[in-house]
């Protein structure tokens, strides 16, 4: 399995326009909004690098020029250098820490107005392999991959399905109000955790997928809904972290989580448990 992972390109949705967050997208696309100094989306690619991923397709529209601009000038904005001024060139200073994220990616304009399905019809020409991972660009977790391409596996093997959403626990909205049989209240839950499942991104997909129910005009869940009439999906439950970032509240959210418990960075748990010392200097909190 992960020798079959490593070969599998992952096709980032950042096309959209981001409305509900208009004061922080007016400018720049919602994957471009940045999180402890880095764009919501690097994080989502390190996720994915962490565990070997590291073929990525961004499915363009919403100045995605933007994005173009950010990974272009990405190693010398995230780093320290030194340059030769004659010759124009830089190089990595002496004894410092240098952020080598061994991203490779293909930047593919979908359109303005593209939906989702739509975007993903349009690069299925640089999709290669029978195989690949589809999320959207506003969504971080704790998420181990590894385990949900084994989920996938298994129930490809034992049902032929052509795709597997990562499910995730929502929080509702709203506080709610618990009371007894005589309408007398006994708590209050501020925006507690729901048991029901949502789809949170996060998705392993067949190629064949795309050509059986992907078409102009669609969104990606209308594509699901149907290969799921067919029993062709499955669901992987994840009951650890997940957050994604449709308002500013939940950038706020983000944020502080950045500065106490950044629960989705598995990367820098990583990096922590093989070199402690190294990893408190280096990253930059």
């Amino acid at each position: 399995m992960a020798d079959i992972s490593q070969s599998i390109p992952v096709v980032i949705l950042c096309g959209g326009k981001g409305t509900r967050m208009r004061e922080e997208t007016e400018y720049r696309p919602k994957p471009m909004v940045e999180v402890g100094g880095r764009p919501i989306l690097w994080h989502i690619m390190k996720h994915y690098a962490h565990y070997g991923h590291r073929e990525f397709i961004l499915c363009l529209g919403y100045r995605g020029n933007d994005i173009k601009d950010y990974f272009l000038r990405h190693h010398l904005m995230a780093n320290d250098f030194r340059l030769s001024v004659s010759d124009g060139r830089y190089h990595r200073p002496d004894n410092g820490d240098y952020d080598d994220d061994d991203f490779h990616i293909t930047f593919a304009d979908t359109g303005l107005e593209s939906l989702t399905a739509e975007r993903v019809l349009r690069v299925a020409k640089y999709i290669r392999t029978p195989r690949f991972m589809l999320t959207y660009g506003d969504g971080v977790s704790d998420l181990d991959i590894l385990r949900l391409h084994a989920h996938h596996e298994e129930r490809r093997q034992t049902h032929g399905v052509v795709a597997t959403i990562t499910g995730i626990h929502p929080k509702s909205k709203y506080g709610l109000v618990c009371c007894d049989d005589r309408c007398l209240v006994t708590s209050f839950k501020e925006k507690p955790r729901l048991n029901d499942y949502t789809n949170g991104g996060f998705m392993v997909l067949e190629r064949d997928f795309i050509g059986q129910y992907c078409r102009p005009g669609k969104m990606i869940e209308e594509a699901l809904i149907d290969a799921s009439q067919d029993r062709k999906v499955s669901l992987y439950q994840h009951d650890g972290f997940w957050h994604s970032m449709d308002t500013v509240k939940d950038k706020e959210d983000l944020e502080s989580l950045w500065n106490s418990d950044p629960k989705w960075c598995v990367w820098r748990k990583a990096k922590a448990t093989v070199e402690p010392e190294k990893a408190l200097v280096g990253e930059n909190r």
